[in-house]
């Protein structure tokens, strides 16, 4: 996925800001998550999904230029309950472009009525096994 860092964006070293750095990660799931799964008959994961943990590993800054940057999303783990995507940010649209960042998301389907976690249904997991694949960064 291509996604443009704002000018807003940057810290005062024309980097992107980290808040703004999670802000882009959520930004390229969101299209797996709630378009696609909505296209798969899916619409639980737009009632609710939650971030369990969140690791943000820099390698480079990310420089704000005016440009895209690319973010590659894998599905590193899928548990009944919650499960782990990977990414790898590269500083460019290209996928030649240098690797600056690396990060996961822990995420758990969420009941908004209940108020608590619920198990992924056997639909979400087949949907969500689709996109399964190992990190091999």
């Amino acid at each position: 996925m291509l996604v443009r860092p704002r000018w807003s964006d940057m810290d005062s070293f024309r980097h992107v800001n980290h808040a703004k750095m999670v802000t882009l990660l959520e930004e390229a799931r969101v299209p797996m998550l709630f378009a696609d799964a909505g296209k798969a008959g899916l619409s639980e994961f737009a009632k609710g999904i939650v971030v369990v943990s969140l690791t943000v590993n820099y390698h480079a800054p990310v420089v704000v230029n005016g440009e895209d940057i690319r973010i590659e999303m894998t599905m590193r783990e899928l548990k009944f309950s919650s499960f782990t995507l990977g990414y790898k940010v590269h500083n460019g649209p290209s996928e030649s472009d240098r690797v600056a960042v690396t990060a996961s998301t822990r995420l758990a389907p969420y009941d908004t009525a209940t108020e608590r976690p619920r198990h992924l249904s056997d639909a979400e997991r087949d949907f969500l096994q689709a996109h399964l694949e190992e990190d091999t960064a």
